[in-house]
């Protein structure tokens, strides 16, 4: 798959770059918060064979893409810069265009969306070791153990230091100040004080102390509070020493405030929830677990199960097991056995094949492309997975079952549910087997609206002489002149595969010798980048010319570059257009190699370097071949299949 071609399309869908406010992704999705969703063509989206579904949920806008999503954020970040954590402009509008419970639930799901991989393959590592430990393999005062154990409880321990950086990101607060108040907290001389016999105190004022070792709320509340904190004072302090004064400022009042405000407040609410929810499920552990059986993937496809999710954890954190969340295992099976019951019945052999892949998916935890690619759009295989869900959760309710890890429900995350004695843990088995095969059977039973199979037609080409000769326009030749000096550089040499491949058009490079670009012709400044790294010109004859000075200086936010340009103005061949700082640049650990391509290749016959080892600036560099008009009398192939057909 070409992830980069798809990341341009997933771009232009969502109503491009400008319409962003910011970019994270789970394990299967892209959640975007879009300044305004309308601006987003969601029908164009779906026909992408890339893309799975779109959703609009929880104040966000998803993509959802499958187990493919880290490739295809990757490549949204080498052709845009949307994903660019410096970017603050994008983080302070994001909450300001969300309100009300939306906006609760995509700040949710934006701190713990980027921790989701690490903490399942902590959950898991965690799990098999009280396997190991329970049946005696692991003696647990081993000192083999005691490593792997540290390896897996790391995360969970250390919890509020990742969540401080996620929320800081969030919020566009300082993440290094945001470390270092989350540390403040897990420090061994404030975590002594929480066992001290006399009184805690600050200033006189009492202090509660409590264990903020994998909490999870205070930390959250404390780092929104200190980003909007930090902008007040960057606001109202000079440029010259806001960038420690600042800092001081929030250290003083924040983490004092955490220990005697936001830490205690955090811990009884959190607790709080999870008390609620524990009453529930000791009133009736069979009908709490079916609901919770019944409506995680509901909750999913709305995005409100993010709520949830910092109480699993906080429930592990506070009492070393969580009672609520092995329901919703139920309910991953059952779409997993409904999947499998539409690839058994179905007669279309492309849902036949995505219903299997979908199914081996859902059986390691990713549920979304049976969902939203199977079971949902057939809507009698979802209700069936509904029902199956609602009887597994019921069982494993009845059974006790208890998470003492976390991580994505799924065949390889089994191992979290197998606490001391393997108590709960047989129910939790005969949960997932039943809603796994009613599920199944369910969907089999019922049945759906098969998909009609295409028929099978030839594609027939068939050469058809135009009656008439059809004109071709293409440019007359032009030159392109050296916008700057230095040794020339192979284009498929830039260590960039969107240069290096020719994706957006043919050229060459040059490893600048003096930090100044000037036009390489006479023409008009079509882009001029806000960061300074980039710029594009197009000649008088329509020749236009890109050139990138350094592969991903976009991260350096203008830093280290003098833009003498904007924007629709008009230069002469060899301008000034723009000063960058040669050595500042590779001294932040960046390449200063700078493609100079020809945008509009396509114009062209042909795109010839003129140069081969050393080039001045001023000096022709590329000689873009065409010529007045091209007229012939040309053939067509004309498809039959109706599919591709217009």
């Amino acid at each position: 798959m070409d992830f980069e071609k798809l990341a341009k399309e997933i771009v232009a869908g969502v109503g491009g770059e400008k319409n962003v406010n910011s970019l994270v992704h789970c394990a299967t999705r892209l959640r975007f918060s879009l300044k305004d969703n309308a601006k987003a063509d969601t029908a164009l989206l779906e026909k992408n064979p890339g893309v799975i579904a779109v959703k609009e949920s929880g104040g966000q806008y998803q993509v959802v893409i499958g187990n493919t999503v880290p490739e295809v954020y990757e490549a949204i970040g080498k052709v845009s810069t949307i994903i660019d954590s410096s970017d603050r402009e994008r983080e302070a509008g994001e909450s300001k265009s969300k309100k009300g419970f939306g906006a609760v639930i995509d700040v949710i799901s934006s701190i713990f969306a980027p921790l989701l991989g690490v903490m399942a393959g902590a959950g898991i590592l965690k799990g098999l070791l009280l396997i190991c430990s329970n049946f005696g393999w692991l003696e647990a005062k081993s000192s083999t153990y005691i490593i792997l154990f540290g390896a897996a409880d790391s995360l969970f321990y250390f919890l509020p230091l990742l969540l401080a950086v996620t929320t800081a990101r969030k919020f566009g607060g300082n993440i290094f100040v945001a470390l270092t108040i989350a540390g403040a907290l897990l420090i061994p001389s404030i975590t002594a004080l929480n066992g001290a016999e006399s009184a805690v105190t600050f200033f006189g004022i009492p202090v509660v102390m409590m264990s903020y070792s994998s909490t999870v709320i205070p930390i959250i509340i404390a780092i929104i509070v200190m980003s909007k904190l930090e902008k007040f004072c960057n606001r109202r302090i000079h440029e010259s020493v806001k960038n420690f004064i600042t800092p001081l400022i929030l250290l003083v009042i924040m983490v004092p405030l955490t220990l005697m405000v936001f830490g205690p407040f955090g811990v009884y609410v959190g607790n709080g929830i999870a008390d609620i929810l524990i009453a529930a499920f000791l009133f009736s552990p069979l009908i709490a677990g079916a609901l919770l059986g019944a409506g995680w993937q509901l909750f999913v496809i709305f995005g409100v199960h993010w709520g949830l999710v910092p109480v699993f954890i906080n429930n592990i954190a506070v009492y070393g097991r969580d009672g609520i969340k092995p329901a919703a295992t139920a309910s991953v099976f059952a779409q997993t056995g409904a999947s499998l019951g539409v690839m058994l019945k179905t007669k279309n052999k492309k849902l036949k094949t995505l219903a299997g892949s979908a199914t081996l998916s859902a059986l390691f935890g990713i549920t979304e492309p049976a969902v939203y690619g199977v079971t949902l759009p057939l809507k009698r295989p979802f209700i069936a997975g509904i029902i199956g869900g609602a009887v597994g959760g019921a069982i494993i309710g009845q059974a006790g079952t208890q998470a003492f890890a976390s991580g994505a429900p799924g065949l390889l995350t089994l191992p979290i549910f197998y606490g001391p004695g393997g108590q709960g843990f047989s129910g939790l088995i005969m949960g997932i087997t039943a809603s796994f095969l009613i599920s199944m059977v369910l969907t089999y039973i019922l049945g759906f609206e098969d998909p009609v199979e295409e028929e099978k037609q030839e594609v027939v080409a068939t050469t058809v002489a135009s009656p008439t000769p059809i004109h071709h326009p293409v440019r007359a030749s032009d030159t392109v002149l050296s916008p700057l000096s230095g040794t020339v550089v192979a284009l498929s040499d830039v260590p960039d595969p969107a240069f290096a491949a020719e994706a957006m058009g043919k050229g060459i490079a040059v490893e600048p010798a003096e930090g100044r670009i000037v036009a390489p012709f006479a023409g008009t400044v079509t882009v001029a980048f806000k960061k300074k790294h980039a710029l594009a010109v197009v000649s008088d004859q329509g020749l236009e010319v890109l050139v990138h000075v350094g592969m991903d200086t976009v991260k350096l936010d203008g830093e280290h570059f003098t833009s003498y340009i904007q924007e629709g103005d008009r230069v002469s061949a060899g301008q000034l257009l723009l000063e960058f700082d040669i050595a500042r640049i590779r001294e932040a650990g960046y390449s200063t190699i700078t493609p100079v391509i020809v945008t509009n290749t396509f114009d062209y016959n042909d795109i010839i370097p003129l140069q081969q080892t050393i080039v001045t600036h001023g000096e022709p560099l590329l000689e873009a071949v065409g010529t007045e008009s091209n007229t012939e009398s040309t053939t067509h192939t004309v498809i039959s299949n109706p599919k591709y057909s217009t």
